[in-house]
């Protein structure tokens, strides 16, 4: 086993977790939250998105997010740009990265954004140019890279290729996503190799949702093969829209658990991320989706 001494979490809770939230989440909350998680020792963190809020209202409040942070020197902010358009409205708030999105599934693409893959990338190679022109770090991320909600698994073959569309529009680092939850060890393994056919192991990143509860097997069997960069929700936001009621992005608790558990450093306060968890639970009025927190917040209580 190729066991890393050191695993990058990037905190997507902020953006990823709560944009599909149906009540207006303040900004004076988002703002709360990014705070105690880079106090908890968090230092990526993908905080807002710009798209257009006529279809993300959750996020019409990015430049005052952005505004409002109090940034730590280490920390880095990104954002959801889709379009030139996103991209220049973020510019304006100076993240340090902004994030991409392509499909490997062709069903998916044409259902969501109402184009082939390859000519998604076509709308990202703008964004991507404009944002390394500006001296901005471009990752990219590959949705449903086991499984589709409409095309069922999902080829390697399908990943593959994105990641050398990706390449080739000068994307610099991608995360192997796993939707919809529905992916188990061999088929991530299968999925990260064949990422790894067109990017170095130091550029490549594992996205789990814990939809049918793999999401912690697919993260210990990626370390197994060396991956070292995960993104993690705290507290589990972030439901999945293609399974009524089910959890969505794996917990940032539990990831850290299982990595601490194994020895493995991640620079995170435990203990600090479960209160900062514990704040965003509270404010949505429900409990946290993570099993470490309610167990030892339970713990605590005791």
């Amino acid at each position: 086993m190729n066991l890393p001494s050191f695993v990058k979490l990037v905190e997507v809770g902020p953006r990823d977790g709560l944009q599909n939230e149906k009540a207006p989440v303040p900004a004076a909350v988002k703002i709360e939250l990014v705070q105690r998680l880079q106090d908890a020792g968090l230092k990526e963190i993908e905080v807002t998105s710009f798209v257009s809020p006529k279809w993300v209202p959750q996020m019409a409040d990015n430049a005052q997010v952005m505004a409002g942070i109090a940034r730590q020197p280490g920390v880095r902010y990104s954002v959801l740009t889709p379009n030139l358009q996103g991209f220049e409205a973020a510019r304006a708030s100076q993240p340090d990265e902004i994030v991409v999105f392509g499909a490997a599934s062709e069903a998916f693409s044409q259902r969501n954004i109402n184009c082939s893959v390859e000519d998604s990338m076509e709308r990202f190679r703008p964004v991507v140019a404009a944002a390394r022109a500006a001296g901005i770090y471009v990752r990219g991320a590959i949705s449903c890279a086991v499984g589709c909600p409409y095309e069922g698994d999902v080829a390697p073959a399908a990943v593959a290729r994105v990641a050398r569309l990706m390449k080739d529009i000068g994307v610099q680092h991608i995360g192997v996503a796993d939707t919809i939850g529905v992916g188990t060890p061999l088929k991530v393994q299968r999925a990260l190799d064949a990422a790894l056919q067109h990017y170095d192991l130091n550029d490549i990143s594992g996205h789990f949702h814990d939809t049918y509860g793999q999401a912690l097997a697919n993260t210990l069997i990626s370390l197994q093969m060396g991956v070292w960069q995960f993104d993690t929700s705290v507290a589990g936001l972030g439901g999945c829209p293609y399974a009524k009621g089910a959890t969505g992005n794996v917990a940032t608790e539990d990831v850290v658990y299982l990595l601490h558990g194994m020895g493995m450093d991640t620079g995170i306060d435990l203990e600090r991320l479960i209160d900062a968890g514990q704040f965003i639970s509270d404010f949505l009025q429900r409990p946290s989706h993570s099993r470490v927190a309610k167990a030892l917040l339970s713990k605590r209580a005791a």
